[in-house]
């Protein structure tokens, strides 16, 4: 069955990804079956998009009742629960105004559309001069415009002729941010966290520095928090960890609760208010299905359970990986929270090659590049569970050790 559907997939899918050959069937909670009924612990949770795990009851249930009322309206009608959406979101991000889209690359489209058009309309940029500093190793997307700026040559390479407007400096280096910031900078763009370059932290200050220097130069600081938002580092944002709020928050993947995509720019009155009707939109975006799921996940997110289950977890977790370090397995191991980047050493083999031999073991992560895999679980994940998950990367690094 599952040769038979991978192959399928292959003869009748672009080849745009390169899964770990398992074919998943069901799933609940942190666990997912696949087609043959074997079992996997799922250490990934869709990039942070299963935040709550796989079926959760509650959020499942508020789809559910929004299916059998209204789904889509278009935005050319009002729906009831957008107006309840947008003023819990704002309310939730310590914002004003929401701007709602599906995916996490349209949320980036549109913070790089607002941020041009508030440049333009109140800073006063020339037409057509407006400059957006980013990081480099960065991930926000894989539009035209957002590999534009990417360093990652599997996302750049062959699609260009490239949009300008955008700087690239090393990312956690506040001397070379201040340097790129000229009178034409109308925003920098960053992740709090860089998930897809291996879970980079910044360097401690690094946040606050970004905020101190945006404020002094009157430039907008967006945090694309797509990956790290809504519970996956301990807080409701990673950049509470430093105790910096952005101008302009971009959400998505857990914000859908793993169920529908609900992505969201999240900002002032001062800077989404430059928007007028007709100038950007989305049939489905903020859509009664969306909104109903959404409005669930603050609801949950609110307690703050997750997040301190995350920050509780998640010291266990670094502290086991730590203990690898050093042994001659494992070179490096980054994170914040439930969300961990466990650098291999080379020579025992690349990080897909590890990822296939903990599916072996019934453990699903995502390799990313080279040697380095990628540790995100369901933030409802039990201790128990978590430490299987970590006694089968132990068997596995062991087993490559002595090969």
């Amino acid at each position: 069955m599952t040769r038979q559907a991978i192959a399928s997939a292959e003869a009748h899918s672009a080849h745009n990804y390169h899964p770990l050959p398992v074919v998943v069937a069901t799933a609940e909670g942190a666990w997912m079956t696949d087609v043959e009924g074997r079992r996997y612990l799922d250490l990934l949770a869709g990039y942070s998009a299963l935040n709550f795990g796989h079926g959760n009851r509650r959020l499942i249930e508020a789809a559910r009742a929004q299916l059998e009322r209204v789904t889509l309206t278009s935005r050319a009608f009002h729906h009831d629960r957008f107006a309840e959406f947008c003023e819990r979101l704002a309310e939730f991000c310590g914002m004003e105004m929401v701007l709602p889209m599906n995916t996490g690359a349209e949320a980036v489209e549109t913070a790089v559309k607002t941020a041009r058009k508030w440049g333009y309309r109140v800073k006063g940029v020339p037409d057509g001069m407006a400059k957006i500093v980013v990081a480099a190793n960065n991930f926000h997307g894989r539009t035209t415009t957002i590999v534009s700026f990417s360093t990652d040559p599997e996302a750049r390479d062959d699609h260009g002729p490239y949009t300008p407007g955008f700087e690239i400096v090393p990312y956690g280096d506040l001397t070379a941010l201040s340097e790129a910031v000229t009178e034409n900078t109308v925003a920098v763009l960053l992740e709090p966290i860089q998930g897809e370059a291996g879970v980079l932290v910044p360097p401690a200050g690094y946040l606050a520095g970004v905020r101190e220097l945006t404020r002094e130069r009157n430039v907008l600081f967006i945090a694309d928090e797509i990956q790290s938002g809504l519970g996956r580092t301990g807080r409701s944002f990673a950049c509470e960890h430093e105790g910096v709020v952005p101008d302009m928050y971009l959400l998505g993947k857990a914000l859908g609760g793993g169920i529908v995509p609900v992505s969201a720019v999240v900002s002032s009155a001062a800077v989404l208010g430059v928007h007028r009707p007709g100038e950007h939109g989305s049939t489905f975006g903020g859509n009664p299905l969306a909104c109903a799921v959404a409005l669930e996940v603050l609801a949950m997110l609110r307690t703050g359970e997750y997040q301190e289950r995350a920050a509780e977890l998640g010291d266990h977790l670094h502290h086991e990986l730590g203990l690898l370090v050093g042994g001659g397995t494992v070179e490096a191991v980054r994170g914040r929270g439930l969300w961990a980047g466990v650098d291999i050493v080379p020579a025992l083999g690349t990080g897909r090659e590890f990822s296939e031999r903990l599916m072996k073991r019934g453990v699903l992560v995502k390799d990313t590049h080279g040697s380095t895999i990628r540790i995100a679980p369901p933030l409802m994940i039990s201790k128990e569970d978590l430490d299987w998950g970590l006694e089968q990367l132990r068997a596995v690094l062991g087993a490559a050790a002595t090969a």
